[in-house]
């Protein structure tokens, strides 16, 4: 399973998005402080879920680490997150 696949299944399975994107942006940090040969390692990520209602962008954040944790210390060097509010998704 690709690592793009293991972040979707896990941020689904956890959180019940209303919408969910997971894009590996390796390829543009080609050469670049944590890049590896196969890329990813570096993602974005948009997420729009009611779990996250009422939280502060840090808390919200720090959810979607902590749920990301294996994968972070593992090979992904870099996460971009975009919460998007559910009621705009």
């Amino acid at each position: 399973m690709s690592m793009a696949d293991r972040i979707k299944t896990k941020l689904t399975e956890r959180f019940h998005p209303l919408l969910l994107e997971v894009i590996d942006d390796s390829h543009r940090h080609h050469g670049h402080a944590g890049w590896q040969e196969g890329g990813e390692t570096h993602f974005r990520v948009r997420i729009a879920t009611r779990d996250f209602d009422g939280l502060s962008r840090v808390a919200q954040h720090r959810a979607v680490m902590s749920e990301l944790d294996d994968e972070l210390k593992e090979r992904v060097h870099a996460l971009n997150i975009e919460v998007i509010p559910a009621d705009k998704a």
